[in-house]
């Protein structure tokens, strides 16, 4: 007698043994349907990129889409859209930034290969850990994208400035909360998670029990989070002695002829240095002049601490001396400290050093700091050694850093902990940065546990305490003189991140490899059709 044919359990063909017939496999769905996830994806990364028009909702739901199309293809094709992607992204961003520029397209493409990377790690991984469970297949997505802007922040120099998708969070205080222990990556883990879940739940649907736990078990994450979050605001607010500082910069008019004067003049660094030194002294000095009478002018409104921008003085650097004792004759005479951002101009290349003074009630030099971070391309001088100093004043301890370093989170990092209660900032910026680097500042705010004042030639200034609540803010462009005044909390609250530092992005990446290293050794599963 023949042997009826068999499937693959060894149950007779067509028999579905004692329980229901297994299931096919799923379809794939239409070109047309998955080329409008692309574009959905695509149009809401745009809104995703944390710059000027950016919504914070589309940080969540963006990748959504997109990890949908990448894992419904094959992975070069994935791969070679998300690079796509991520390069239409940064373009957007260069642009609202108003940074676009040969030098920063070159930039943009090496980035473009780092912001693709976390899709292309998920298509290539998730789908074979999927097999040994839904928890592990959707860390892929949010470690890798952790690792991505770690990585990104440390050795290249962006720093933070772009990319980072906690960033477009800093509105959302309970949320940010979390950066207190893990730093602004914390903030991106969560949404990028929140994505793979969904994308998970899309494909399986939520009926699998396994799938459902995935859910509970990232809602329990989120919910503690936000716990702890509100209960942070709730029962640690600000309740140390505040201090007013007020924040001067240039007036507009001052700005466009005193400064536009001096550099229509001196056309390059130079020019400054090869020049007339008592000629150089002539052009800066009514700059100088404005800046001391507004410094003059908030001492006697009952300011015990001065703050100017970034660049606000200029001198050689034989005259530096003589600049800081007509400085120094305000702040004995008012008894306030006054900090100064100065163009220190340098015989030896490239001309220049960038600088901030404090000087103190008693006229002596508190700290003299330089840039540890210049902006690439646009500020090419040598970067200081970026060693965060601090000086203990009767209303607590006082660090600086200075613009583009807040982009850094390692360098600010110092200033908590060494027990800074205010961290000064001052910055030279332009209307492309006008909200975007603000609102960066939050996250530095909340990792160190200090307030931070930033004193912004066009731009926004802002003062924040260590929560992430902005407690005064100015606006450059929308004032004839900018001035910002602000009660500020002077007491330092110690963060697990001022401690551990970015131990929790260490952690990211060890499991992002781990990760990878279990889907090597995973079987791939089988597609339908």
């Amino acid at each position: 007698m023949p042997t009826p044919p068999s499937d693959t359990l060894g149950r007779p063909a067509g028999t579905a043994g004692t329980g229901a017939a297994a299931p096919p496999p799923p379809e794939r769905p239409s070109r047309t349907r998955r080329h409008l996830w692309l574009a959905a994806g695509t149009a809401l990364s745009l809104f995703a990129v944390h710059a000027n028009w950016d919504i914070p909702l589309a940080a969540w739901l963006y990748a959504i889409p997109l990890l949908r199309f990448t894992r419904t293809g094959g992975p070069v094709a994935g791969a070679a859209w998300m690079l796509g992607v991520a390069a239409l992204g940064l373009a957007f961003w260069f642009w609202q930034a108003d940074v676009f520029s040969p030098p920063m397209l070159l930039l943009a493409a090496a980035l473009a290969l780092i912001e693709a990377a976390p899709f292309v790690l998920d298509r290539l991984a998730a789908p074979r850990l999927a097999r040994r469970g839904a928890l592990a297949a959707t860390l892929v997505f949010p470690a890798a994208t952790v690792a991505a802007e770690f990585l990104t922040a440390t050795l290249s120099p962006l720093g933070t400035i772009y990319g980072v998708l906690g960033g477009t969070q800093h509105g959302s205080l309970p949320l940010i909360q979390i950066a207190s222990v893990t730093g602004v990556y914390g903030v991106s883990f969560l949404v990028a998670w929140f994505a793979a879940v969904a994308a998970h739940v899309w494909e399986t649907g939520f009926g699998a029990p396994r799938t459902r736990r995935l859910v509970v078990a990232y809602t329990a994450v989120l919910a503690l989070v936000l716990t702890f979050g509100g209960a942070r605001l709730a029962f640690a607010p600000p309740s140390s002695p505040t201090v007013r500082i007020a924040a001067v910069t240039l007036a507009q008019e001052s700005w466009d002829t005193k400064v536009g004067a001096a550099f229509t003049e001196f056309d390059s660094l130079e020019a400054i240095v090869g020049a007339d030194r008592a000629r150089v002294r002539e052009v800066f000095a009514p700059i100088h002049s404005e800046l001391l009478r507004a410094t003059e002018r908030e001492a006697r409104a009952g300011a015990r601490l001065v703050v100017w921008s970034e660049s606000a003085a200029h001198t050689r650097e034989e005259d530096k001396g003589a600049l800081l004792e007509q400085v120094a004759a305000v702040a004995r005479e008012h008894g306030v400290y006054v900090q100064i951002g100065v163009s220190v101009y340098i015989q030896e290349e490239p001309h220049m050093r960038n600088e901030t003074v404090l000087v103190t009630p008693e006229g002596e030099t508190a700290w003299t700091y330089e840039k540890a971070h210049p902006i690439p391309v646009l500020e090419p001088y040598d970067a200081g050694p970026g060693d965060t100093p601090v000086a203990d004043t009767p209303f607590g301890r006082l660090a600086t850093a200075i613009c583009y370093d807040v982009d850094f989170p390692q360098t600010l990092r110092q200033a908590g902990a060494q027990g800074a209660g205010i961290v000064l900032l001052p910055s030279n910026e332009w209307e492309g940065l006008r909200e975007l680097h603000a609102e960066r500042a939050v996250f530095r705010s909340v990792e160190g546990g200090y307030s931070l004042v930033r004193a912004v030639n066009r731009g926004q200034s802002t003062t924040v305490d260590h929560q992430g609540r902005v407690i005064a803010a100015t606006d450059y462009f929308d004032t004839a003189e900018q001035v910002m005044v602000a009660e500020v909390p002077t007491g330092h609250v110690p963060t697990v991140y001022s401690r551990v530092g970015d131990l929790f992005s260490w952690l990211c990446l060890a499991g992002l490899l781990g990760l990878l290293v279990m889907a090597a050794r995973a079987r791939a599963p089988r597609h339908g059709g």
